[in-house]
């Protein structure tokens, strides 16, 4: 791939590589603790994990006894991609009180069917957009016009840089996302 070429190229300088692909909220606050401990940071990571902690415990709490809704997240239009197993949105989601109806699919990015996509009935439809990815994929594919989501004006739009960067701000995307599929948990 060409991150192992450039991951080569950089040890080849003798320039010190670290790669990380966390695969679910718990990977992410792991990246952290490794990324505090590398630079000399392990306090204040340890600190910003556990308000992390805290914020993601008071969302799983605020959605506990909701009935999950089936969501079909959208990450790219033309070709369409979804999540799958391994996107660590899919626990993001899962979190937030929902269930990718693409949570089997192997893989973390997959490219999915327009038939496959509305076979699914997803009761709400998810799009990464806004932020650097600006208004790329902003709306929902044809295919999806007639599925419950449309029809029961669910469809969510979130800033990109929330949902698809395993960092920090993934716990802002976790409160996005719950905010959305469950407004009335946080009234």
């Amino acid at each position: 791939s060409q991150l192992e070429v450039f991951t080569q190229q950089l040890r080849d300088q003798n320039i010190a590589v670290f790669v990380t692909e966390p695969h679910d909220l718990e990977g992410v606050f792991r990246t952290i603790d490794q990324i505090g401990r590398l630079v000399g940071h392990q306090q204040q990571a340890e600190q910003l994990i556990q308000k992390l902690r805290d914020r993601t415990r008071s969302v799983e709490e605020a959605v506990k006894d909701k009935q999950p809704v089936r969501v079909f997240y959208q990450l790219s239009a033309e070709p369409l991609y979804t999540i799958g197993r391994e996107g660590f949105e899919t626990d993001l989601i899962r979190r937030a009180g929902g269930i990718s109806v693409t949570a089997d699919v192997p893989g973390a990015w997959p490219r999915y069917s327009n038939e496959s996509a509305l076979a699914a009935k997803p009761e709400a439809i998810v799009l990464p957009t806004g932020g650097s990815m600006g208004a790329a994929n902003s709306d929902v594919i044809d295919a999806l016009r007639q599925s419950p989501a449309v029809l029961a004006g669910h469809v969510y739009k979130i800033n990109g840089d929330y949902l698809v960067r395993p960092g920090p701000r993934a716990v802002d995307g976790l409160e996005a996302l719950a905010r959305a599929l469950h407004p009335e948990a946080f009234k």
